[in-house]
């Protein structure tokens, strides 16, 4: 337990988000994901949901016991994905989002810009490290 926050996820911020998200699911899987970091950027703008979430999640596998799940890159990544794709977007809900951006609910979105093999490293695990497959959508350097 966050003993400032007074919950396993540490921000009350994340967990009005978690709740919020969890209202109508029966478990916390890869689409519960893209939402709660949906709303983290519509609320928040893009750089304070990657913090918000990440150290959410951070904190949430912490908590439950698994550390080793959370990979630093891949929230970060998840989090501009999302975050690009709502600021092209104009969808009222998270279904209508989804409808219009159906890759991101893919979980192997992110091997389409990285190699397993980096994400797997500890550099992405523990920092942040650029696509070294593709480059994100927004990137206009070529490799």
């Amino acid at each position: 337990m966050d003993e400032v926050h007074g919950t396993p996820e540490g921000s009350p911020l994340f967990a009005e988000l978690m709740a919020e998200v969890m209202a109508a699911a029966e478990r916390f899987g890869h689409r519960q994901h893209i939402h709660l970091t949906w709303l983290a950027v519509r609320r928040y703008g893009t750089d304070a949901a990657v913090e918000l979430v990440s150290d959410g999640i951070r904190r949430t596998a912490r908590y439950a016991g698994a550390p080793q799940k959370y990979n630093s890159t891949v929230s970060r990544a998840w989090v501009e994905l999302v975050g690009h794709h709502e600021g092209e977007s104009d969808a009222a809900d998270f279904d209508a989002f989804a409808d219009r951006h159906p890759a991101l609910l893919d979980k192997t979105l992110l091997t389409r810009f990285y190699r397993p093999s980096t994400l797997a490293g500890v550099p992405a695990r523990t920092g942040w490290v650029e696509p070294d497959r593709a480059p994100f959508p927004w990137q206009h350097t070529v490799r």
